[in-house]
């Protein structure tokens, strides 16, 4: 299924570095910046990670809320949260509902090799709980200021 703008985003509770469970309901009435990342602690991540950490001030300053989503474990999230100092929540998808609810699961390439994993592609949804904006491609280094230029 591919989500589209305009879409109701899916519903979803998964828990936080904290073990603690989340829901998307939770924000209900709040923009939402939901960002899929393939894993914690690598290069892209990290740089696309400690781009949403630099600028989260001025994402709450314009009301906006930042879940990370991969398919890590909790404690691997954990480990990434404190070693970055990241002020946001991280979402643990490790049994791929999000990823495959969301559509951002499938093939890809590295260096030649041919696997299933998860595609690096961010959504923001409005306080009604729909899509407002899809980023398919991401460039890790300036996602950032991307999301929020369209805040």
């Amino acid at each position: 299924m591919k989500l589209k703008v305009g879409d109701a985003a899916p519903a979803f509770t998964a828990s936080s570095q904290e073990g603690k469970q989340v829901s998307l309901s939770d924000f209900k009435g709040q923009k939402v910046i939901l960002y899929f990342y393939p894993k914690d602690d690598t290069p892209g991540c990290t740089r696309e990670a400690c781009g949403f950490r630099d600028h989260y001030a001025t994402f709450k300053k314009k009301g906006a809320v930042i879940l990370g989503v991969s398919t890590d474990p909790v404690k691997s999230h954990s480990k990434f949260v404190e070693k970055y100092q990241l002020p946001f929540i991280l979402l643990a998808d490790a049994d791929q509902a999000l990823v495959k609810a969301y559509g951002v699961w499938g093939p890809k390439t590295f260096m030649g090799r041919k696997y299933d994993g998860t595609h690096r592609i961010t959504f923001l949804i409005g306080p009604d709980g729909r899509i407002q904006q899809i980023w398919p491609k991401v460039k890790p280094d300036e996602h950032a200021s991307e999301v929020l230029a369209a805040l």
